[in-house]
């Protein structure tokens, strides 16, 4: 139980720290605030913010990730039913992840930076594969 703990707070925390960057992010910080007050994590909500600030401010996503998985895995160990507040965190979890990639969907993210001309992804579509000319 203890690696499933383990992943599960880890993915939460990147789930979140990737949430900081987009519209959903009120919405989440708030739902995911109340879940972690219910744990005796307080004032969750202005901690996150200030969090997304420093990402925002070129600060290192993945030592925000390094941050938060801990908090959350002590949350959900500190859980008499553990079991039911991994499953709050699961359902947290899926509402706000991207569309689940099913057969032929696409989902691109660009984190970080300032873009001010398009910016190009390569892969495949359909039979066509795409790569950088030489």
């Amino acid at each position: 139980m203890g690696a499933e703990l383990a992943e599960l707070a880890t993915t939460g925390a990147t789930t979140l720290v990737g949430l900081m960057v987009t519209d959903a992010w009120t919405q989440a910080r708030d739902r995911f605030g109340a879940f972690l007050a219910r744990f005796g994590h307080q004032g969750v909500a202005e901690q996150l913010d200030v969090v997304r600030e420093e990402i925002a401010a070129g600060g290192d996503s993945a030592e925000a990730v390094a941050e938060l998985a801990p908090r959350l895995r002590r949350a959900l160990a500190a859980d008499p039913a553990m079991a039911t507040a991994m499953a709050e965190l699961l359902a947290l979890l899926a509402e706000f992840a991207p569309e689940a990639a099913e057969p032929g969907s696409v989902h691109n993210t660009i984190n970080g930076g300032t873009y001010h001309a398009p910016v190009l992804m390569t892969g495949s579509v359909g039979k066509i594969g795409f790569t950088s000319g030489s």
